[in-house]
């Protein structure tokens, strides 16, 4: 958040408006990404009052903390046609002890605005395929035909989006769909949105063309992504897309992993440019290079490929530099591909490879030199989860262990340290050793999503039992009985205004969207005609804003989907470690489906922990001493069969062996 890191300089940590602030308020800080249920409830006033919201977001409060009047960025004088802090502070002041009641009333007002727009909304409209069609042609609207995207800068990275349209793509075989997705990510690598010396990507791009981001790195931007690139390689099977996986992946294990397993939150998009001076801090300085730099780093040869490969210019390639922090400076991009660059210099394709290869390796060594920018080492539970999702996913599909590792140190981690067993309930934030914060439905529908991403990735029965205990916790805390959905906390906190039940699927899907496709998925797992039945109800309660706003909705567009399919049962009768189960297992991951589920039957535990749910899985087991697939529809199973290569015909759907109702 650049202005956020200006007011901060500018206003905060001036003396003579510190000093005001003392006098006239009491001043509290709020981490919206320890309590977004704070920031929810005042953002929608800010959004009330002025018609838009933002960050940083300066809201004024009555003492029974009731909003009338707010804004965003406020500079320490009047300025860009904004009045100054000390004005608007002392105005403020001047009113409170002439006319308090006036800003008592308009406070009242401001409560009953927040509680009418947060009133269950009555209206009730079955989502059907429209929805989903609607979504489509809304994307397709927005999309940038040119740099690709959606709408004009700035632009964001929207992973719900993508989970949209590969979904779309794969239900419908709309091309569109596949193609607005695919040279999206293409674009975001190939900018400087990506970190093509460290990996990960940067928060979002200022212009366009995806060329110039604002710095910032947030684990839930790596963790979804690194899913959207994953996707994209199941569907085209190309290289690009994994390596973009493993790259990320390698970056979040280098620098956003506590040694204890969980994940850190972000790195800052601003660093020191001297050492010696730690409060010299610019936009990117971590990130950009100076041609002067590149050369006294790199050989000749090194420098002209590495030059013509990222678009190094000696006056910097900044073509949007709002602030004037970029004067110079270069911001690494693909400009060229490594052919282009081979042909230009006249050079072998691989020497060209070879040269970058090592051009990279010695300008991140160097970098390494640099102050590093400021993490943000504070364990979400929230963004943990979907960090799982991510390491367990890919063990799926690339078959690296290491992943699974990861995905499971993490999980291990939050249920020790951020989960109370005596009351079954999530602690949102750790750090240093402090565990603090009620959880929210975010944490849980992120977490429990996690959980069945790594039980169908390591077959351990122990995570999806930790999921159905998280899901029956979370309809306690939070299910609305009356209108349906989830709220966003529990309302055991008093002191914040009104409950809210967020809808929109931004930077982050929203806590409904993922809670309703857990049901989903988990009444597949366990059979269960309450979850349907939960679910059913929840996507009701927002039926009418799917119709209506779709694209605000992608991840409730997933769920809607999945609802309206027919999930693949994949059960596998063997041990989770067989060699054979996991041939078996290789030839559903190599394949983007992504409305199925996956159990085992393992002939223990977990077989008769599933079995409790759905009896007939007893009778499941392994023929002629090897692991066994049953591929089942609203549990009619194929027969079974220990072939890969006739697990991959009834998957393509080209054989359809007689089957029989095991339900």
């Amino acid at each position: 958040c650049y202005w956020c890191h200006v007011m901060d300089r500018e206003v905060f940590e001036n003396d003579s408006i510190a000093g005001l602030m003392n006098e006239y308020v009491v001043s509290i800080k709020v981490d919206r990404e320890e309590r977004p249920d704070v920031d929810r409830v005042y953002m929608a006033a800010l959004a009330g009052m002025t018609g838009s919201g933002g960050w940083p977001m300066s809201m004024f409060l009555t003492p029974d903390l009731k909003p009338f009047f707010g804004a965003t960025y406020i500079p320490p004088v009047q300025k860009y046609g904004r009045a100054g802090f000390p004005d608007i502070l002392t105005r403020i002041h001047e009113i409170w002890v002439t006319d308090r009641r006036q800003i008592l009333e308009y406070g009242e007002r401001v409560r009953g605005y927040l509680e009418q727009a947060s009133a269950v909304d009555t209206d009730r409209t079955k989502p059907t395929a429209l929805a989903l069609e609607r979504g489509f042609d809304s994307f397709s609207r927005s999309y940038d035909t040119t740099h690709a995207g959606f709408g004009g800068a700035p632009k964001f990275p929207r992973p719900v989006a993508f989970n949209f349209l590969l979904r779309y793509y794969s239900k419908s075989g709309e091309k569109a769909a596949l193609e607005m997705n695919l040279e999206t990510l293409r674009r975001m690598y190939h900018g400087g949105m990506y970190d093509h010396l460290g990996g990960g990507f940067h928060r979002y791009s200022t212009d366009a063309t995806w060329q110039v981001p604002h710095f910032e790195k947030m684990l839930y931007d790596q963790a979804q992504l690194a899913v959207s690139y994953l996707e994209a390689y199941q569907i085209t099977h190309e290289d690009f897309y994994s390596n973009v996986v493993r790259d990320v992946l390698r970056y979040v294990d280098r620098e956003m992993t506590h040694p204890d397993g969980p994940f850190y939150s972000a790195q800052d998009a601003e660093s020191a440019l001297d050492p010696m001076n730690p409060d010299s801090k610019k936009e990117g300085a971590f990130y950009t290079w100076t041609k002067t730099e590149i050369d006294a780093t790199l050989s000749p040869m090194e420098s002209r490929v590495f030059d013509e490969r990222f678009g190094v210019q000696t006056d910097g390639n900044a073509r949007v530099d709002p602030h004037g922090e970029f004067k110079g400076l270069n911001i690494l991009h693909i400009a060229r591909t490594s052919e282009e660059v081979a042909s230009r210099l006249n050079l072998s394709k691989r020497k060209v490879e070879e040269l970058i290869t090592s051009s990279k390796k010695k300008l991140f060594e160097r970098r390494a030199m640099r102050p590093l920018p400021h993490l943000d080492d504070k364990v979400l539970v929230s963004w943990n989860g979907l960090m799982v999702s991510a390491f367990a996913r890919a063990h799926q599909v690339l078959g690296n262990d290491s992943y699974l590792q990861s995905a499971e140190r993490a999980a291990a981690f939050i249920l020790d340290k951020m989960y109370d067993e005596r009351g079954k309930t999530l602690v949102r934030r750790y750090r240093d050793g402090e565990a603090k914060y009620e959880g929210h439905l975010e944490d849980y529908a992120f977490f429990t999503q996690g959980l069945i991403d790594l039980y169908e990735a390591s077959l351990d029965i122990r995570w999806l039992q930790r999921a159905l205990e998280l899901t029956e916790r979370q309809i306690e805390l939070f299910v609305d009985d009356r209108g349906g959905g989830f709220y966003d906390i529990s309302g055991s906190d008093k002191s914040i205004l009104v409950r809210t039940k967020e809808s929109y699927d931004g930077a982050e899907p929203s806590g409904n969207s993922i809670a309703i496709l857990n049901l989903l998925r988990l009444a597949e797992m366990t059979d269960s005609d309450r979850y349907r039945e939960l679910a059913s109800r929840s996507l009701l309660y927002f039926g009418e804003r799917m119709l209506t706003t779709p694209q605000g909705l992608a991840q409730f567009l997933v769920a809607l989907d999945f609802s309206l399919s027919k999930p693949k049962q994949i059960i596998i009768a063997g041990k989770a470690d067989d060699p054979h189960t996991a041939r078996l297992l290789k030839e559903v991951h190599t394949r983007f489906m992504p409305n199925k589920i996956i159990l085992l039957a393992d002939g223990g535990k977990g077989q008769e922990t599933l079995a409790s749910y759905i009896p007939f899985l007893r009778s499941v087991s392994m023929q002629g001493g090897q692991s066994t697939a049953y591929i089942c529809e609203n549990y009619a199973c194929k027969l079974p069969t220990s072939d890969v290569g006739t697990v991959a015909q009834i998957l393509d759907g080209e054989i359809t062996p007689q089957g029989r109702i095991l339900r």
